[in-house]
């Protein structure tokens, strides 16, 4: 765990007034920004006016007015999420017990001689509570993106995306939805029928590339008995079946050219003829398609009808990757993460910034799709507690991918492939390096040239023990 981006602040809290110039010493030389109180009702006093002023609390257990766990109570009551650190000079285990039952985040015994460790404790509390933070705030925005709950998005592409279901829903256009696979093209499909006056009528989806030729006419068109062999009932087709409401033909490049004469004119007239039948049949169906094909290429191939695919594509949409909304990965994988808690009743797992920053990191090939299989991964397979970036490393084993044996993609900016190399670097020379040093904190410093604290902060960012 490395120290947070801006400076922590602590809340210091002793009767003693050499204890606090002690502490307020030794926590500037940390790198904390301090906040000092001789007394309980002073940090209350502090904390109604500016209650965000502070990061964590670090008091004295036992004090003549308001004892530290007086104050837990309080501090428990009224800012739930503010960490509470309890020094003590009683090292006994019922006291231990006492705290951690009442709710403190950590306990310290007095005196405070390890420096490194005050620290390292002080840290996680920090971020515990800022993950928290974050991670509400994911939420408060799945809230906010109640209109589309099933398409989870904020950043500038996707509102590109929403802001065009909304003016194209309340319309009858055939729409082709553009984009890789696992991009969400279904999700908009059906979010564009949700809003349309076809609501309350069918959504039939169908996926051109995974029926044979006489399969996919018959599932479209339906059939009549004997029209051939197997047809032994007569059976309508999907497109009466969504008869009033809408059609969605997933991977539509990759239909047969003889079924794409045959439904141009479903198009074109709003009529079906089903397999070896002698009348038509009207139908009203509006058509959302989607492929992930370069349809300009099929074109050319003579894979696909120009004619069909100017009818297809009165609207086009086009999905980014994930790779190029990479704003909106924390999002998703809240997202993720909270569905299948919910489905397996378990907790939500946190995810802590480092485990967030290898997922932004990562190119995300399967795009959303991949990201949610991972996420319902962690929620299977994952420990109790915050997710570290070395968890979702051995999950997704993607070690070329993060850049450590690869080079930086050109696909992403330079600053960011910077950044990953830099990263990737740093993972593997520390972990060298503590191998070198068979485990040892302070010989890998050594050899490294680092200052012990420092190193551990290091070894903490990448999820390396130590």
């Amino acid at each position: 765990m490395g120290r947070v981006t801006d400076r922590a602040t602590v809340a210091i809290v002793d009767d003693e007034p050499a204890m606090l110039r002690m502490l307020d010493r030794m926590l500037s030389l940390l790198g904390f920004d301090r906040l000092v109180f001789d007394t309980p009702e002073a940090l209350m006093a502090f904390a109604e006016r500016e209650p965000d002023r502070f990061d964590v609390v670090l008091t004295d257990l036992n004090m003549p007015s308001t004892n530290g766990l007086a104050l837990l109570s309080l501090l428990r009551r009224h800012h739930p999420d503010l960490p509470v650190v309890l020094m003590t000079g009683d090292a006994t285990v019922d006291s231990a017990v006492a705290a951690m039952k009442s709710g403190a985040f950590d306990y310290l015994v007095k005196p405070l001689t390890n420096r490194d460790e005050v620290g390292a404790r002080l840290e996680r509390a920090v971020e515990q509570r800022r993950l928290k933070r974050r991670n509400r705030a994911l939420e408060r925005s799945l809230d906010v993106a109640g209109r589309f709950p099933d398409i989870i998005g904020d950043g500038p592409a996707m509102r590109g995306v929403l802001r065009l279901v909304e003016s194209v829903a309340p319309t009858d256009a055939t729409v082709l939805v553009l984009g890789e696979s696992g991009t969400g093209k279904e999700l908009v499909a059906r979010a564009i029928h949700e809003r349309s006056p076809r609501a309350a009528r069918p959504f039939v989806a169908i996926n051109c590339a995974t029926l044979t030729d006489t399969l996919l006419e018959s599932e479209l068109f339906g059939h009549v008995k004997g029209a051939f062999t197997g047809a032994t009932a007569s059976r309508r087709g999907l497109l009466e079946e969504a008869n009033g409401g809408t059609l969605f033909l997933d991977e539509v490049g990759d239909m047969p050219l003889g079924t794409q004469g045959r439904f141009l004119r479903v198009l074109q007239e709003g009529e079906v003829k089903p397999l070896g039948a002698n009348d038509l049949r009207k139908v009203d169906v509006r058509v959302v398609a989607a492929t992930n094909v370069d349809m300009q290429d099929a074109i050319k191939q003579k894979h696909f009808r120009a004619d069909l695919y100017y009818r297809l594509n009165v609207v086009a949409l086009e999905l980014p990757p994930l790779r190029r909304r990479r704003e909106d990965i924390p999002l998703l994988a809240t997202h993720f993460l909270a569905r299948y808690a919910r489905q397996q009743g378990r907790p939500v797992p946190e995810l802590t910034p480092e485990a967030v920053e290898r997922l932004v990191a990562y190119g995300w090939p399967g795009n959303a799709r991949e990201l949610e299989n991972l996420m319902h991964r962690l929620v299977l397979f994952g420990r109790v507690g915050p997710v570290g970036a070395a968890e979702v490393g051995s999950l997704v084993e993607l070690r070329s991918e993060l850049g450590v044996d690869a080079p930086a993609s050109a696909e992403v900016e330079f600053a960011r492939a910077k950044e990953s190399a830099v990263e990737a670097f740093e993972h593997r020379y520390l972990t060298e390096v503590m191998a070198r040093a068979a485990g040892s904190v302070s010989e890998a410093a050594r050899l490294a040239g680092l200052d012990r604290s420092n190193f551990r902060r290091l070894l903490r960012r990448h999820g390396i023990g130590g």
